[in-house]
């Protein structure tokens, strides 16, 4: 297949996609058409958090496609796959989070959650953060806190009032009127901003007393990224809804919504098929996330992943480089300048080390390797990262 196939009769979402040709992936590597092997350090953009066609996904998915693939929109069929994980995702949550309602992203399941937040507290505010990103559908769109990227499409959906991530101040414009309060428990696309001590806490404290519910979007740093199944764990911040999707199925598109069954059922009746989705709940996928799930639990990859946060922050030691955010293998190096991210990023694509760029903060660099990433290559990637900073040159300004 000629590579320009790809931009005449592929949307392009940037006027400069890498464009990098694909010819199969497996572990911490992806492989180009041209027999190069590319390290991986982006795992999808978090997605792939067993990495590239880990056997016991591969087998779960092969197993499920013989016996049937998609027999009837969701909600309706007994379908083993989903209700195995939706039961396997409860019993390692808190007891409010008892109820799976499963999609086909992300982004969905966002909207799936705002939908539930209005429909059980008859309210239709919702407060997010500022420099948030929750998705790309009108709905999550709306309550993304960053007007650079929406303006464009507006009018949005109304009633969205922003607060300051981390500013306990903000948190006065939380109020009986509010439906839910939506956050990202690590700030994502902002530069992977942990929360401040206590900080959720107070959010969670301010819900509770106005009648608003939380909602925290876990697709980022959910599925043990951060060193927990999820981030809430570490700071003692259970959400009313949870918001999960990305590494749920080692790279398979699904996402989901969960909560108690109390306010999930609100979505049951008045009207009845309050949220409606075809796919959600696919076999195949939820064989996939069933097994992903699975072995996250059953080994230690997720407590190893703190040990091998530990060995970047060793590594990654330059001038260059002013910080590093994040948690786990939730990581940013913040360099001193965008021009200095742009060209660690693309001089490593060059070079076979797959580095990615944040939405909101120009001088992150994305860090976010599989889980099942070895310190080896670890080792290997961050000596590549340093050697390019050392050859660094900025740009003569004319």
């Amino acid at each position: 297949m000629p590579k320009s196939d790809f931009f005449t009769y592929q949307a392009q979402t940037t006027p400069h996609p890498l464009g990098l040709e694909i010819s199969h992936a497996k572990g911490s590597y992806i492989h180009d058409v041209h027999g190069n092997a590319h390290l991986d350090f982006v795992a999808g953009v978090s997605a792939c958090g067993l990495g590239h066609s880990h056997p016991r996904v591969i087998k779960a998915i092969k197993q499920q496609v013989d016996r049937y693939m998609h027999v009837m929109v969701y909600g309706e069929y007994v379908q083993q796959p989903a209700v195995e994980f939706s039961k396997l995702l409860a019993s390692h949550l808190p007891e409010n989070l008892e109820t799976t309602y499963l999609v086909n992203s992300g982004t969905e399941a966002m909207e799936g959650a705002l939908k539930l937040a209005r429909r059980y507290t008859g309210r239709s505010q919702i407060v997010a953060a500022n420099k948030a990103y929750h998705g790309n559908t009108m709905g999550s769109l709306s309550i993304m806190g960053f007007e650079e990227r929406k303006s464009a499409f507006r009018p949005l959906i109304p009633d969205v009032r922003f607060i300051n991530f981390n500013s306990y101040e903000d948190l006065e414009k939380i109020t009986t009127k509010t439906a839910a309060v939506v956050l990202e428990t690590i700030q994502g696309g902002a530069g992977f901003i942990l929360p401040k001590e206590g900080y959720l806490e107070k959010v969670r404290k301010r819900c509770n007393e106005v009648g608003a519910l939380l909602i925290l979007d876990e697709i980022q740093p959910g599925f043990g990224r951060t060193g927990k199944l999820f981030a809430f764990e570490h700071f003692n911040c259970p959400p009313d809804i949870l918001v999960i999707g990305k590494g749920m199925a080692s790279g398979l598109p699904v996402g989901a919504f969960v909560a108690s069954k109390e306010i999930m059922s609100a979505l049951q009746d008045s009207p009845k098929l309050g949220h409606i989705t075809t796919f959600g709940g696919n076999p195949v996928i939820a064989a996939a996330s069933l097994a992903t799930l699975q072995e996250l639990t059953e080994s230690q990859l997720i407590t190893e992943t703190l040990e091998k946060e530990k060995l970047f922050r060793k590594r990654l030691v330059h001038p260059l480089i002013t910080e590093i955010r994040g948690k786990g293998l939730m990581l940013a190096p913040i360099v001193k300048h965008k021009e200095i991210a742009d060209y660690l990023i693309l001089t490593a694509a060059k070079e076979k080390l797959i580095l990615f760029w944040l939405l909101f903060e120009p001088k992150a660099v994305r860090i976010s390797p599989p889980l099942t990433i070895s310190m080896k290559e670890i080792e290997q990637g961050c000596d590549q990262i340093i050697d390019i900073l050392n050859r660094y040159k900025p740009a003569t300004v004319n």
